[in-house]
């Protein structure tokens, strides 16, 4: 009797180590815009591309639940199967033509934040085709109305632009979203703090990164996904990234974040597990020049700089280390320069 329940305690194991080993903590999320609209290929994905994806997801047992349901599963549980979260931005028709039937295929959910003021337009759903896809299940979020770089005006044209926007998701769909994207991934503290104060779950901006526990809800990372960045490879590759848990990280700017050409960001972190003699530093459009070092508690005191004045309204600071098991953690921070024009 001892032997037969022995090799049964080994059979159950057997069958449930799959599943053991397939928990995690961290969330990829990623972000989209067009499908299968090659007149705009650096917000456009091929629909082989993101077809791709959505079979990637599906063999490998993948749950896709929305940003919301996200949001509350990092909050609420320290392990839970391999989940991803895909988010769409703008509201573009082909999202309703293309993207919709694939969704459907492979029976997954989204989430779409959509600027009001485009609705109906040409090449933007109407809110009929709105209403349909949140009744089919896809999440709808707020992405202003206007789609303006409010780090240029003054608070109260978000305030009023957001009004705005809530007024119409009301008179057509019912209801006040529960979720934000900022446009362009532009955000400042006080722009936050009002949409937490006005009953919003979260915020979305476009820097790369997972969500996790400790993650601020109110500027949460996204994987942009466009032509360029969007093989199979590489989206795997940042499906199974694990987030840098940074605890603390100050960049040094004067007002708007990032309002100055010559940066820099302090962040903390702890070292764990992490090679940090392998640790990389990326920053668009300059050599990135770093300085660490490890104090007290196995506390990362880490701090990067470009070597050179940006010159981009936007430039991505990007971290990345691998772990002892040879998997790679990422954090990053969008850096904004309101003063220079698109």
């Amino acid at each position: 009797m001892w032997l037969k329940n022995k090799f049964l305690f080994l059979a159950l194991t057997l069958l449930l180590a799959p599943r053991l080993l397939a928990q995690t903590s961290s969330i990829a999320t990623f972000v989209y815009h067009r499908f299968g609209d090659d007149r705009f290929p650096s917000t456009n994905i091929k629909l082989a591309q993101f077809e791709a994806h959505l079979k990637y997801l599906k063999d490998n047992d993948y749950q896709v639940i929305t940003l919301s349901e996200a949001i509350e599963r990092v909050k609420k549980r320290n392990r839970f199967p391999k989940t991803a979260v895909l988010t769409v931005d703008d509201g573009y028709k082909t999202f309703y033509k293309n993207a919709i039937p694939l969704l459907k295929k492979y029976g997954f959910t989204a989430t779409l934040f959509v600027n009001t003021e485009t609705v109906g337009g040409s090449d933007y759903m109407d809110w009929n085709e709105i209403t349909e896809v949140q009744q089919a299940g896809i999440e709808i979020g707020n992405h202003s109305h206007s789609h303006a770089y409010f780090l240029n005006g003054n608070h109260n044209q978000f305030l009023e632009d957001l009004k705005t926007s809530e007024a119409q998701f009301e008179a057509n769909l019912g209801e006040k979203p529960i979720l934000f994207a900022y446009p362009y991934g532009e955000w400042n503290i006080e722009m936050a703090e009002h949409l937490k104060n006005e009953g919003y779950l979260g915020a979305a901006a476009q820097n790369s990164g997972l969500l996790y526990k400790e993650i601020p809800v109110f500027h949460l990372p996204r994987f942009p996904m466009s032509e360029a960045y969007a093989k199979l490879e590489d989206f795997v590759g940042k499906l199974k990234a694990l987030p840098i848990e940074v605890t603390k990280y100050e960049p040094i700017s004067s007002g708007y974040m990032g309002s100055e050409s010559l940066p820099r960001l302090n962040m903390e972190f702890q070292e764990s597990n992490l090679r940090l003699d392998q640790l990389q530093c990326f920053i668009q459009g300059a050599e990135c020049k770093k300085s660490m070092q490890v104090v007290k508690d196995g506390v990362v005191k880490l701090n990067v700089r470009p070597d050179r004045d940006l010159k981009r309204r936007r430039t991505l600071f990007t971290i990345t280390v691998p772990d002892n098991e040879g998997k790679w953690h990422w954090f990053s921070y969008l850096w904004v320069i309101p003063s220079i024009k698109e």
